[in-house]
């Protein structure tokens, strides 16, 4: 198409969830791969709903990941405004459109007479259609009742971008409202005079709406729109694979993730690939990648599980993938407090190490106090450890004691002590598993920690022995 242009319109009722952020994402690469527009519009029409700050929030999202849009609230373009709220308008005149060509009247029922007709049809077994209580002789449309599409029931066939070719019966086109009493228009009707207004070609949402498509095909027929491309991104699912995905299953605020010490461009190839992908093998993606590749035919049909394992595993990858001086800008607010007082020299030595097992930011005080502080003796780490709770303590004292002579001779370089260590295993004729765990564990007082030899290096030699001491004294 010569002039692409998508959008993302949420509502302020909230933070962003992980599902709302994916569609975002898949209609920001549509438009960038085309060299179009993506556009942020707030539909801001239920107030009852609406939560303060909730839009500074939404769009600090966007821009946190890198979404950034062309056209937006805070971003002036050549059709806002892109708050529903102040275009009311706009719907107003599209109204008087509709009511002027006989497709629109006031409902005068009250929601009492509503009620009775939603309980006859459920009493007759039939599904309840709006449309067959339709007043003969309609009051003037004033603001004071619902104004509601007179619906023209028939067939549609189309094509959607994701799913495919689509149809359904005139059964499920009804006489739905179109503006509400208090002023404002339902999604239903806004959505679709927006996108026209803004020239929006893709309209990418998630799959709450599709049953929907044929009522609002109707409309565009009665405005006299053409329609969008469709594209319906199914659903963001729990792990279990059973119910979308919830805030009770652990969904987070896109902003926690990123606070938490997620980078972006992780959380954005872990989402791209959250039910798309390119057909090959790969399962980490660039943004230029991403921008390349991504196409709405290879987003699957059925919805796709989140889980945050894999999202863990992606953002280590991204992670090593850093140099140490950038990683290191990017971690200063995220030290242990013990770590305050250590000079860079030292705090990119400890990172250096540790960065092959870093998966998220947040986890870097619990992966390095040890370096910047004497932590207790822990007993608990010999005697869970099945292979060291075998051995008596002056079976464990002999061995380290043995590695206090060993590392006495050593110059504390990275390869000396891996040979240092490996001399160690032959003379004492111990296994890696038992010798280096107890070692470990002395130095540390942690059940994990980076390589021992690189572990050594960077504690240096005098408090890798001081520790290995208070271990042998604590076995007495």
């Amino acid at each position: 198409m010569s002039n692409v242009r998508t959008r993302f319109a949420p509502s302020p009722t909230g933070f962003l969830h992980v599902g709302g952020i994916r569609t975002a994402l898949f209609a920001w690469l549509v438009a960038r791969q085309n060299d179009g527009q993506f556009v942020l519009r707030l539909e801001d029409t239920d107030k009852k709903r609406e939560v303060a700050g909730a839009d500074k929030h939404l769009m600090e999202s966007l821009k946190v990941l890198g979404l950034d849009y062309d056209e937006g609230p805070d971003k002036n373009g050549n059709f806002g405004p892109y708050r529903q709220s102040e275009r009311l308008d706009v719907y107003n005149k599209w109204a008087q459109k509709l009511i002027d060509e006989g497709r629109a009247y006031a409902d005068p029922y009250s929601p009492e007479e509503v009620q009775a007709f939603r309980d006859e049809a459920k009493k007759n077994k039939q599904p309840f259609l709006y449309r067959n209580h339709r007043p003969d002789n309609p009051p003037k449309w004033d603001g004071t009742k619902p104004l509601r599409f007179k619906s023209d029931p028939k067939t549609y066939k189309w094509h959607d971008e994701v799913m495919g070719e689509l149809s359904t019966g005139p059964e499920v086109i009804d006489d739905f409202v179109l503006m509400k009493t208090d002023g404002y228009p339902t999604y239903n009707f806004s959505h679709i005079v927006d996108d026209a207004e803004m020239e929006i070609t893709h309209v990418i949402r998630s799959q709450e709406f599709i049953a929907s498509v044929p009522n609002y095909l109707n409309l565009y027929e009665a405005l006299r729109l053409d329609r969008p491309i469709l594209a319906t991104v199914p659903s963001v699912m729990a792990l279990e694979g059973t119910k979308k995905l919830s805030k009770r299953d652990g969904a987070k605020d896109v902003l926690d993730y990123v606070r938490d010490g997620y980078l972006p461009e992780a959380l954005v190839s872990f989402l791209a690939t959250l039910g798309w992908n390119d057909g090959t093998e790969q399962e980490v993606f660039t943004i230029d990648e991403l921008i390349e590749k991504f196409s709405l035919d290879r987003i699957q049909k059925s919805g796709a599980r989140f889980d945050e394992r894999r999202l863990l595993w992606v953002n280590g990858h991204f992670i090593r993938q850093i140099t140490l001086n950038d990683l290191y800008d990017k971690v200063e607010n995220y030290w242990p407090k013990e770590a305050k007082d250590a000079d860079d020299e030292y705090k990119k030595r400890v990172l250096s190490i540790v960065q092959e097992r870093l998966k998220y930011f947040s986890e870097l005080p619990e992966l390095t106090q040890f370096f910047f502080m004497d932590l207790p003796i822990n007993p608990e780490l010999i005697s869970s450890n099945k292979k060291l709770k075998k051995l008596s303590n002056e079976e464990l004292k002999i061995l380290l004691e043995a590695t206090v002579s060993k590392l006495e001779k050593s110059d504390f370089s990275v390869n000396d002590l891996k040979e240092k260590l490996n001399e160690l295993l032959e003379e004492t004729d111990t296994k890696p598993a038992v010798l280096f765990s107890l070692v470990r564990i002395a130095i540390t007082q942690t059940p994990a920690s980076p390589g021992l030899a690189d572990t050594l290096n960077v504690l240096g030699k005098e408090k890798s022995i001081s520790r290995i001491a208070k271990q042998i004294q604590a076995l007495s």
